[in-house]
């Protein structure tokens, strides 16, 4: 009579046990081990992210290694930038279930952020050629405060609203800029595209400022450096090593020390 007792108590929790298996909609939602300590960080965005023209690790590697240093802890980073990425591409990527951006994102403590200079790619020729007369960028503009705080709303979904550090950077130029700019834009042009990037900048600090994330700014030290040329790849549109690692170093100033724990 025991044994049998003893046989029913364990296939009891093995139906338990495959039960929830089974109700889950994968077997890692169910378990999802996390190295204890380990600080996992996940990169968003766009080509700046992914370090396109840079041949080096990109800032989001960079910044996992900083960090690293910084805590004494063990960083991992996942680099998911794309080129070309815009808001409502990098929104989708987040919404498909089990998508390699939203399992990163689900394990990451510490998000980066680095979205909407593609949202006005369409426009490029009429900002930098001045001739975007009117607000030319209106519905792209409103479209991306949109997307901005779906995009938060999401991640903290995803991370089951525990405690993580977002960091959302702005733009130095959401166009090219320094040397390459002044030979292919006009001056007009140059001014405009000055302006619609920070307008950009103002939505992401304000998404930012509306939800738990860090506005980072990166214009700053970017437009105020001695040459900006120097900061970026021979396109003129993306940082090149020193310039990644500018951005490495602002995002490590402006991570809380210590990290929350999550």
């Amino acid at each position: 009579m025991i044994q049998t007792l003893r046989r029913l108590a364990i296939g009891l929790v093995v139906l338990i046990v495959v039960t929830v298996i089974s109700d889950a909609d994968t077997v890692s939602e169910v378990f999802r081990p996390q190295p204890a300590g380990e600080v996992h960080v996940v990169a968003l965005g766009d080509s700046v992210t992914s370090g396109t023209n840079c041949n080096c690790s990109a800032f989001p590697q960079m910044y996992g290694d900083l960090l690293q240093d910084r805590d004494g802890k063990a960083v991992s980073v996942d680099n998911m930038g794309v080129g070309g990425m815009d808001s409502g591409g990098l929104l989708q990527a987040l919404d498909q279930h089990d998508s390699p951006t939203e399992v990163a994102t689900s394990e990451a403590n510490v998000v980066l952020l680095t979205i909407g200079a593609n949202d006005f790619g369409d426009h490029h020729d009429d900002v930098t050629s001045g001739q975007c007369v009117g607000d030319c960028v209106s519905d792209e503009y409103e479209q991306l405060t949109v997307n901005l705080d779906k995009i938060l709303s999401r991640i903290h979904t995803l991370r089951d609203n525990l405690p993580t550090t977002i960091l959302m950077t702005g733009y130095w130029n959401v166009f090219k800029d320094g040397d390459v700019a002044k030979r292919q834009y006009t001056a007009s042009g140059r001014v405009a595209s000055d302006q619609l990037t920070l307008r950009t900048n103002a939505a992401i600090n304000a998404a930012a400022a509306a939800d738990d994330a860090t506005y980072v700014d990166i214009y700053t030290p970017f437009e105020h450096s001695a040459n900006i040329t120097s900061l970026l790849a021979p396109d003129g549109d993306h940082p090149n090593t020193t310039g990644h690692q500018l951005i490495a170093n602002v995002l490590l100033t402006a991570t809380p020390n210590p990290l929350p724990k999550s």
